[in-house]
């Protein structure tokens, strides 16, 4: 008979310690999500300035400029929790922000103004600020997954309600290929 107590008190004890594990993975993912969240906004928040900045100098690129607005709308429109969407959708909007920064190459007056040059250094730190949160994300979401999935762990996922994280990756194929560079 106590051995029988011992045997489910360690199994008890056990589960306990499974589910705080699962309990923080997925708080640890959801931080990391919300580190993504914040960089985002903050680009989203610059593009108005950039926009602005651009619109002086390139008047007849309303279509690009629009397009830009557009998807930034969009993307800010994107249910938070969305891994997936979000993913998509900021991905479209990367694509459209690259195209207005390749306006300055034709517009060399936009290329030399003081604002644009300012707005341009802001944008490159948060892309770089937002790839290491994706990055910090990533390996949350997977250190979550493997809990979900592993034995014997899966167990006590399933029956609380633990679920898999989805990873925050880039949706368009072509923005994968590595570059080609002839000299």
């Amino acid at each position: 008979m106590f051995t029988i107590l011992v045997i489910l008190a360690a199994v008890a004890l056990y589960v306990v310690y499974v589910y705080n594990g699962l309990v923080k993975s997925r708080q640890m993912t959801e931080e990391a999500w919300s580190g993504i969240d914040v960089q985002l906004k903050r680009r989203a928040d610059l593009i108005p300035n950039l926009i602005e900045t651009v619109k002086g100098y390139a008047a007849h690129e309303k279509g690009t400029l629009e397009e830009v607005v557009e998807l930034r709308n969009r993307a800010q429109a994107v249910p938070s929790g969305d891994v997936a969407g979000r993913a998509q959708a900021e991905g479209l909007l990367g694509q459209a922000l690259g195209r207005v920064i390749a306006l300055a190459e034709a517009y060399p007056d936009l290329k030399a103004n003081q604002n644009f040059l300012e707005l341009q250094k802001s944008l490159e730190t948060i892309e770089g600020e937002i790839q290491m949160s994706r990055r910090y994300y990533n390996g949350a979401a997977r250190d979550l997954n493997v809990k979900v999935d592993s034995f014997p762990s899966n167990l006590v996922a399933r029956n609380f309600g633990f679920g898999k994280a989805g990873y925050f990756e880039i949706a368009n194929e072509a923005d994968r290929a590595v570059p080609s560079v002839k000299f």
